[in-house]
């Protein structure tokens, strides 16, 4: 951990909803004029879109197993590399994994391969990841121990797979079939190396469909926000200061299940990641400095709720 340059972290399985925390994240950021080095997960991809489809049909056909969950598909040393040098310096080298079209033509490359490793512009008050692995314990790499602030996304599990089919058949152009098999495939590395992270997180949102999900794979609709709940758990409530008599007078509907779970309306879950994350990333950024405390921020957040 570094307290000169923070180091932010959410993780989360492929459709568990991290871009969620990532937009609420954007608005405090931006909100206090923060500059956030950014990181994503796929960048620290071993293999490039079309090196893993290879990869992948030599493994399947020694009947072997190969995801974007586990060691053999995902640089974790590089990753850790990039954590202990911005904690150290505040600059570090990343890439960027190019996705689609428009990441293709900004970085004048083909889609489903990586850019080139480049500094991380000095000056930014903090590193802020994104992806599946921010929390990674494996092997000799250990990834969690240079996060600040660890944050966990994690769906029951039925609703992360409705998640996941519905993106890949409406979105990806996938059949049914072939996104079942792709999840059968990662539950080996989805068991070993993304759920022990959620032990590890600070603050885990859990969102929990209040409609029935027994049967994932025949879901024709994803369970909306207004459909769910979301259990808020802190690891350490001491750590993060939360203040959960604030919280529950500032989400209406909330309630307590254990001393460091919170429950809120799933419609509210966007307003309860800023109540939260605001005062936790602003002393963060200001630690040490005695310039802000969990207790204005706040004070500083309702007022602005308030004028808004």
């Amino acid at each position: 951990m570094s307290i000169k340059h923070p180091i932010v972290a959410v993780t989360g399985s492929s459709g568990a909803g991290t871009s969620t925390v990532k937009n609420a994240m954007e608005q405090i950021f931006r909100r206090n004029q923060f500059e956030a080095a950014v990181i994503e997960g796929d960048s620290y991809h071993r293999f490039d879109r079309f090196e893993m489809r290879e990869r992948l049909k030599r493994a399947q056909d020694k009947g072997n197993s190969l995801s974007h969950f586990g060691p053999e598909g995902n640089d974790f040393e590089a990753l850790e590399k990039t954590f202990k040098a911005y904690a150290e310096s505040g600059t570090a080298m990343r890439r960027y994994y190019i996705h689609n079209e428009e990441e293709a033509r900004e970085h004048c490359q083909k889609t489903g391969t990586f850019s080139p490793w480049k500094p991380i512009p000095e000056g930014s008050d903090l590193l802020f990841y994104e992806g599946l692995h921010g929390g990674i314990v494996a092997g000799k790499s250990n990834v969690a121990r240079f996060v600040d602030l660890l944050i966990g996304v994690v769906p029951i599990v039925n609703l992360e797979w409705i998640q996941k089919i519905h993106r890949d058949t409406h979105v990806r152009g996938y059949s049914r079939d072939a996104v079942t098999d792709t999840i059968l495939r990662r539950m080996h590395d989805y068991v070993y190396y993304i759920t022990p992270q959620f032990s590890l997180t600070d603050v885990n949102f859990q969102r929990v469909p209040m409609v029935d999900t027994s049967n994932p794979f025949i879901a024709r609709d994803i369970p909306t926000l207004d459909e769910s709940m979301v259990v808020i758990r802190f690891r350490d409530p001491k750590k993060t200061g939360v203040d959960f008599q604030y919280l529950l007078n500032m989400v209406h509907g909330s309630f307590m299940s254990r001393r460091n779970n919170i429950v809120v309306p799933g419609g509210k879950m966007g307003l309860a990641m800023e109540l939260i994350m605001q005062p936790l990333i602003e002393q963060l950024v200001f630690n040490g400095s005695n310039r802000v405390s969990v207790a204005t921020t706040h004070d500083r957040f309702a007022k602005r709720e308030a004028h808004a």
